[in-house]
């Protein structure tokens, strides 16, 4: 029997499980992968019209992990012409470069065609289809059945043996749900469309530095500068157009740092400490706290006498890991910082302490699915933002505009604290953010504050919710404590009404809440790998159990 793998969706998780999987069987089998975009293999965060072309991803080359080219490698290879069109100047090409999200894209489609070549040379039946969505899935005993809907509406099945459900961010295809009122950023061709006036934004960090983007090159051009670097010029006719940037705190985020790839190995507050503490079967998050401060005293005694690190309980840290730059001017404060990082990059010099807490992030991860409901909500209130700052750094270039954004005039940032409403239902469109004992009326108003946890409610597949398969993870949690849909380590739903390995869910708004940080190129890969390891041994096993089998293809 020829196993069958279906995979719904084709983005980077998809391609990187793909690649893993063929590294590690030889057997044939059937291969089908569904998108619904007209192309397959480039991923919403990187694909043209969903994003602009001035739009930069916050990941560097050396931290991609390979598929069969390196991203280095990719690049060096092409054309002149082709680097030019994606707005790359060959001489500028690094493996610590960060490059447009287009360029990404591109990268991740060739490696995909790349892959099904080699699927293909492996004896693997290829069937790709776009321009079709997966409406539904049913899991029978033997088989899980795809409903699928064509371009034409017209609607077809077919059963696998295994699916693998990677369907990336849930965002709504036209953003824009009420006038004026914009649900995400995203796709940024729908923001061309917002004319030049006050538009508030939601939001201080990637998503909506994208969006600040997007609207900067609509209402006129970043240019080169020989003071500063990049200069903001507005088109003539724009002199309404402003943005106003807001968040709890009202900062903007730092510009990415000087750090050692691969990671050099933690002392302290290591994964087996973590698995220690699990372990133990008792409360997490103190003890887990513990371990970072020794990690962090030991790695910056310094910093750690500078903010009284050890005297200081959790919710006191988090606190002062913010404080100062809560109190300075953002846009004061983002320059300084820049300044910083381009020397530490210039000399390859590593801050302690930002190191030692971006390589702890991925190890305090472990402990989130075993922290009960009120040790999660002083996690990810207090906890998770601290790391989130560290690691999600952005490019200096991204830096530099939204310094020249506020030279202009056309930039500021709010701290609206946390007790905030926004009014999306005026008349006249838009929003009014009441904040801190002041009003503020936006024509325009865009949601940038990124994917947040879905609930099981919100699961694209009905049918495998009736059936008891998906559910939530916290059965009566709001909305905001979400920890998303119950599943397994190696990414099975939790249910004994389907068989083992017959359903993965990779589907990432679904996996926040036990795995928060999972919102990356580097996620995609490290959960394609587990869920590649399983996938082999469930393709050896299905040809093992096969009594017309070839004994001899199973011990090969």
């Amino acid at each position: 029997m020829t196993s069958s793998i279906a995979f719904v969706g084709a983005g980077p998780t998809t391609i990187y499980t793909l690649h893993a999987l063929l590294s590690q069987t030889s057997q044939p089998f059937e291969l089908a992968i569904y998108e619904e975009q007209p192309t397959a293999g480039r991923g919403t965060p990187y694909r043209p019209g969903w994003n602009d072309p001035a739009m930069l991803s916050n990941i560097a080359s050396i931290e991609i992990p390979p598929l069969e080219q390196t991203l280095l490698e990719w690049l060096q290879a092409q054309t002149t012409s082709r680097l030019a069109a994606l707005g790359i100047d060959p001489a500028e090409i690094g493996e610590r470069t960060f490059y447009p999200r287009l360029a990404l894209g591109e990268f991740f489609y060739d490696q995909f065609q790349a892959l099904l070549d080699r699927a293909r040379a492996q004896g693997v039946a290829v069937d790709v289809r776009t321009r079709c969505r997966v409406v539904d899935a049913v899991s029978e005993p033997n088989a899980m059945v795809l409903m699928i809907r064509s371009r034409s509406g017209a609607m077809s099945q077919r059963r696998f043996d295994h699916v693998v459900l990677a369907t990336g961010h849930q965002w709504p295809e036209d953003p824009q749900v009420r006038p004026g009122y914009f649900l995400s950023p995203w796709p940024a061709s729908a923001l061309a469309q917002i004319p030049p006036c006050r538009v508030g934004v939601r939001g201080t960090s990637l998503s909506a530095i994208d969006a600040g983007v997007a609207l900067a090159v609509t209402h006129g051009e970043f240019v080169e500068d020989a003071v500063s670097g990049v200069a903001y010029e507005p088109a003539p006719g724009t002199e309404a157009f402003h943005m106003t940037m807001m968040s709890r705190k009202g900062l903007l985020p730092e510009a990415d740092f000087f750090a050692p790839l691969p990671y050099e190995p933690l002392k302290i507050c290591t994964p087996e400490a973590m698995e220690t503490l699990i372990a133990a079967d008792g409360l997490l998050l103190e003890p887990a706290y513990a371990l970072f401060k020794q990690e962090l005293i030991a790695a910056d005694p310094d910093y750690a006498a500078e903010t009284g690190l050890a005297d200081l309980d959790l919710e006191e840290y988090c606190e002062r890991y913010f404080a100062n730059r809560a109190n300075a001017d953002p846009f004061e404060w983002a320059q300084e910082n820049l300044a910083e990082a381009e020397r530490n990059y210039e000399t390859e010099h590593t801050v302690p302490w930002r190191y030692a807490i971006l390589r702890m992030h991925e190890v305090l991860a472990l402990i989130v699915p075993h922290l009960d409901a009120e040790e999660y909500r002083r996690f990810s209130k207090h906890f998770k933002p601290l790391f989130v700052d560290d690691y999600a750094t952005v490019p200096h270039e991204s830096i530099r505009r939204m310094l020249a954004l506020h030279c202009a005039g056309k930039l500021d940032v709010l701290a609206i604290g946390d007790d905030y409403r926004i009014d999306s239902h005026r008349a006249e469109g838009g929003a009014v953010v009441e904040a801190m004992g002041e009003s503020h009326a936006f024509p325009a108003f865009i949601e940038a504050t990124g994917q947040r946890p879905l609930q099981a409610k919100a699961f694209p597949f009905p049918s495998l919710l009736s059936q008891g398969i998906v559910r939530d993870a916290q059965p009566g949690a709001a909305p905001a404590a979400s920890r998303g849909i119950a599943i397994d380590d190696q990414f099975h739903p939790i249910s004994d009404d389907i068989p083992e390995n017959q359903l993965f869910c990779l589907s990432l708004p679904f996996l926040l809440g036990r795995h928060p940080f999972i919102q990356g190129i580097t996620s995609s890969h490290e959960m394609g790998l587990v869920v590649a390891e399983q996938l082999a041994a469930a393709i050896g096993g299905d040809v093992a159990n096969d009594p017309d089998g070839d004994e001899s293809a199973v011990a090969a």
